[in-house]
Order: structure tokens, then C-alpha cells, then sequence
């Protein structure tokens, strides 16, 4: 067999001059230096040739495999440079791509939106309090006496923050919302009505229904004559617009320092229809949130006139209410960031 050398040589330039990617130059790689390449099948044609031609072919085979070799490392760093110029040119646009599943809010925002949007339909106006607060605004204004359990340091997260108005004192993180009525008071006039959903602190150990950081929603209303009738009536509208028309409500006499009188609120199990369940531990009652009537000694300690006002006051757990609703047997889950179990919502 013979080869015809120069010929070959023409068509590798020619080949190799239309090489636009690493794929085209694989294939011609494979086609002149692979197993079943040429410069393999003139090797293998040597044994063949009579002894003269041997020296003439094998030099011919060993020149086309060296231009070769060399024309696809020149290739190679050629078209990976043109790639790290502009990496969209070689992008293959059909292979599937790597997308980021959508977010939304998480479970606890968006029992927060819910309830205040239906207090803001009734006309009350969302605020919001600082979680830093004064030992006056969280105990002592809210009728919290000195020796009440709340006051002893070791119950409470008090901060190295001394506080601006009461030397030796120190600031704490605020153990509920309450302390908004005392600031809304402080900067408002009556008549006014206002919702204020925040997080709150408590040495409280961490298990399935306690944690030492949860949220929760304050309502206040103060007009020169609000009555417990008109405490009833709001929460009852609440209630059965967030959890549904067919719940019942009761109302039990309770103790808050900052309300007179106070109550707890319950309402009929909605899973089991008051017939009791797991869920309301075979009880048929749900306890839901406390409220009353703002404490006279209250509105003193915000600097109203004694006797002109009177107002409504509730306060309830967004986690609480939250695990009531969808039936969540464990508080932890709502900050694990368990994406399986965020996602249900």
C-alpha cells in the first residue's frame, strides 16, 4: 500500500482550519491519532511494504502524527482561551438548568398579616415597640409590683444597658408587648385603637411548648367610654372570622396585673367540634388569649387623668395560635428552618 504523504498533509490543514469547537477537535484528533486512526493504520502497514519503503513510510508516519499532536494542543488552548473571553459562545442552551424553588413567608409572618389585617378592617392601627425597654415601661407602669416574680433578675434578660431615665437601673428585652400600651399612651390621645405584634423574652427552658423567644400580638383600645361588653363583642368577631363561625366562647375570670377586670378567653375546638380530641386534650376548649379592662393605675402611670378614660386591652401567641390552626404538636419547628415542614404553608 502507498501514501501519498503531501496529499494527507493538505487535507489536515484543510480539517483543521474548520475546527470550531473541542468537539470538532476531538473527533479529528481520534480520526488521524486514535486506535482505528490513519497514522495507526500506516503503522500497521509497514509490515507489509517491502524493506526499502519502511524507512520512507515510517519517517511519514511519525511527521504526520507530530503535526497532528501539535495542531490539536494549539487548537485546544486556542478555543479554552476563546471560552474564558466570552464562556456564552460554547453554552449548549438546551441542557436543563439549576433553578431556585420560589420562597414565601414563613408560617408565623403570615399568621402575624392575617391577625392584624382583621383588627386593621375593625379600624385599629398597627404599631410597633422596641424590644429594648425601660424597667418602668415593662413592669412598673403595667402595675407590676417590685416584688412580683417577673422583677427578680434572674427571670429576666436584663442587658448591661443603663437606663436613660432611672440611674442604676438597667434596660431589658421586654418580656411581653405590653409595654406599647404605656408608649402609645405616652405619644397618643384618645380616642385610638392599636394592634402591636412583635417578639418577646423569656428565661422560659425550650420544648415543645415553650421557647425563649416568641411573638406576640397587643391590642389596645381607650376612648372615654369603652365597656367589657365592647371587649366581648371585638374578640367574638375575631375569633370566629380566624377560626370560623361555628366556634363557641367563653370567657374565664383570670389575673393580670395590668387589667381590671381580666379574663381568659377559650374557644370550642374546632377540630373535634367541642366533642375533645388530642388536640384540645380531650377538654373541648382551646385557651386562645387573655384581655380585660385597662387597670386604672395604668392609665395614671402614662400620665392620662385619673378617671376620664377607660379602654380594652388583649394579648395573645402568634405560635400558639398558629400551632391551634394547623394542628403543629411542637413550637421548635417554626426555627429549625426545616424546609419540609416551612413548606407546607
Amino acid at each position: 500500500m502507498s501514501w501519498n504523504f503531501q496529499e494527507i498533509q493538505e487535507t489536515i490543514r484543510r480539517e483543521a482550519a474548520q475546527i470550531a469547537d473541542l468537539k470538532d477537535l476531538e473527533a479529528f484528533r481520534v480520526k488521524y491519532l486514535g486506535r482505528k486512526g490513519l497514522v495507526q493504520d500506516i503503522y500497521a502497514s509497514l509490515a507489509t511494504l517491502p524493506h526499502e519503503q519502511r524507512p520512507v513510510v515510517g519517517k511519514g508516519a511519525n511527521d504526520l502524527k507530530n503535526d497532528v499532536s501539535s495542531i490539536v494542543e494549539e487548537r485546544t488552548k486556542a478555543i479554552k482561551a476563546r471560552q474564558a473571553r466570552d464562556p456564552g459562545e460554547d453554552i449548549d442552551v438546551t441542557t436543563p438548568g439549576v433553578t431556585v424553588p420560589p420562597g414565601h413567608r414563613h408560617i408565623l409572618t403570615q399568621t402575624v398579616d392575617d391577625i392584624c389585617g382583621m383588627f386593621e378592617r375593625l379600624g385599629f392601627v398597627v404599631q410597633e415597640g422596641p424590644e429594648i425597654e425601660t424597667e418602668f415601661n415593662n413592669f412598673t407602669a403595667l402595675n407590676i409590683p417590685v416584688d412580683h416574680p417577673s422583677r427578680d433578675a434572674f427571670d429576666t434578660f436584663y442587658l448591661e444597658l443603663p437606663d436613660p431615665d432611672r440611674p442604676g437601673r438597667y434596660q431589658l428585652l421586654r418580656s411581653h408587648t405590653s409595654p406599647a400600651q404605656i408608649r402609645v399612651m405616652q405619644k397618643y390621645q384618645p380616642p385610638f385603637g392599636v394592634i402591636v405584634p412583635g417578639r418577646v423574652y423569656r428565661p422560659d427552658a425550650v420544648d415543645a411548648s415553650h421557647s425563649f423567644m416568641f411573638h406576640q400580638i397587643e391590642g389596645l383600645l381607650v376612648n372615654e367610654d369603652v365597656k367589657f361588653s365592647d371587649l366581648k363583642g371585638l374578640l367574638t368577631v375575631f375569633c370566629r372570622r380566624f377560626f370560623g363561625e361555628k366556634i363557641k366562647m367563653r370567657f374565664r375570670p383570670h389575673f393580670f396585673p395590668f387589667t381590671e377586670p381580666s379574663a381568659e378567653v377559650d374557644i370550642s375546638c374546632y377540630i373535634c367540634d367541642g366533642k375533645g380530641c388530642s388536640v384540645c386534650r380531650r377538654k373541648g376548649w382551646l385557651e386562645i388569649m387573655g384581655c380585660g379592662m385597662v387597670h386604672p393605675k395604668v392609665f395614671v402611670a402614662a400620665g392620662y387623668p385619673a378617671g376620664k378614660y377607660t379602654g380594652l386591652a388583649f394579648g395573645l401567641g402568634v405560635e400558639r395560635i398558629a400551632m391551634l390552626k394547623h394542628g403543629i404538636q411542637d413550637i421548635r419547628l417554626f426555627f429549625e428552618n426545616d424546609v419540609r415542614f416551612l413548606e407546607q404553608f
